[in-house]
């Protein structure tokens, strides 16, 4: 998993899948996150094929910690697959989802999300 800084924004690129192990990996680097430095946090899953329950809990608790910090956390670079499984479990409905990394930077404002 890749961990980048841009500007005042986070990127994080998890890999293949998004399973338990992957799911982990990315929660304790979500929680290592400076939200002073970092408002806003992207999940780029560009290179994600597979996500599993793990996976999903970790975004939502990520999303929480994000939220309880005062940040912003977006999702971008879905494949269909991944996609789907978002809009079957209505997570999509949760998430601030973008088609590309450029959308996101495109964004002034953060979209209402419920």
């Amino acid at each position: 998993m890749e961990f980048a800084n841009f500007n005042e924004h986070i990127v994080l690129q998890p890999h293949n899948c998004l399973d338990s192990q992957a799911g982990s990996i990315l929660q304790q680097q979500l929680a290592e996150i400076v939200p002073e430095r970092h408002k806003l946090w992207v999940i780029d899953m560009a290179a994600v094929d597979f996500i599993d329950s793990s996976g999903l809990c970790a975004l939502v608790g990520g999303l929480n910690a994000a939220r309880h910090r005062g940040c912003r956390l977006v999702i971008c670079n879905l494949s269909a697959t991944v996609k789907l499984i978002f809009e079957i479990t209505q997570l999509d409905q949760l998430f601030e989802i973008f088609d590309s990394f450029e959308q996101v930077i495109s964004t002034e404002t953060p979209a209402l999300v419920a």
